[in-house]
């Protein structure tokens, strides 16, 4: 489902991205992971043909990047944190509206959207306009605009950043849902809860390079740890593991400073 080959992306001689090489399959969950600043992002991006790499390639579904990057939207879905909906249409407009972006419309469109209203629980707020929905229920709708087209591979980038319970949850048992349709999900984050929890596989990502590929428990096996936490630091020794740890208590405090100001707190 996703191949990617010697993968490097440079901008302005900073390499972002250096050399890149793994392979993911359909019916699995796999993990790309890492501190912030590793590389995930751009990784993804380029992937999803939104930036174009220096060097290397990747397929999906077996389509270039760069030799059909048509055929490539038109295989994958990309979900971010920015859920990215139209305020003033509802629910089912705002996917009507990227189904259309896509090609797709009439009958099958509709049916389409019945399905992911269906399956994500959206009945009681499909015909209400997204403005004054709760974060959970534009995640709803943000997940669905993302599969619209229903693609073989789904990347999640840090999907449940600022996220409740409740949100995180319904992005989790989508995930889930995929897998079980035989589709390739791809999560990018640095929660190792949660890719502890869903991953099947994992990449681990530093300083733009892959410095792990494997299941968890061959990765736990090779570093004697317990946990795909502890596994992550023993993986990038002490001094990395280190500037990893205070990159993500600075984005924690970066989402509580922005969470106490949306609450007024």
């Amino acid at each position: 489902m996703l191949r990617v080959k010697q993968l490097s992306k440079f901008f302005n001689g900073f390499a972002a991205v250096k050399e890149v090489s793994f392979q993911a399959n359909g019916g699995e969950i796999f993990g790309l992971l890492g501190p912030n600043g590793a590389g995930k992002t751009t990784t993804i991006r380029v992937i999803a043909t939104v930036l174009t790499p220096t060097s290397g390639t990747a397929e999906v579904a077996s389509f270039d990047i760069l030799k059909a990057p048509e055929k490539v939207r038109q295989n994958l879905g990309l979900l971010t944190s920015e859920i990215g909906l139209y305020d003033r249409f509802t629910a089912r407009e705002n996917l009507r509206y990227f189904g259309n972006l896509y090609g797709l419309a009439g009958q099958a469109l509709e049916d389409r959207i019945d399905y992911l209203v269906e399956i994500l629980d959206m009945q009681k707020f499909a015909d209400r306009r997204a403005g004054k929905f709760s974060t959970g229920m534009k995640q709803k709708v943000a997940i669905a605009r993302s599969i619209i087209h229903d693609p073989k591979v789904i990347i999640f980038d840090e999907p449940t950043a600022g996220l409740d319970v409740l949100a995180s949850q319904t992005v989790i048992d989508y995930m889930q849902t995929a897998r079980k349709e035989g589709k390739l999900v791809v999560l990018s984050t640095h929660d190792m809860a949660h890719a502890q929890k869903l991953c099947d596989r994992v990449a681990i990502m530093h300083q733009g390079k892959i410095i792990a590929v494997d299941s968890q428990a061959k990765i736990y096996q090779q570093t004697q740890a317990d946990n795909l936490e502890d596994a992550f630091l023993k993986i990038l020794g002490a001094d990395a593991a280190k500037s990893a740890l205070k990159a993500k208590e600075a984005f924690e405090l970066r989402w509580l400073s922005k969470k106490h100001k949306r609450f007024g707190l």
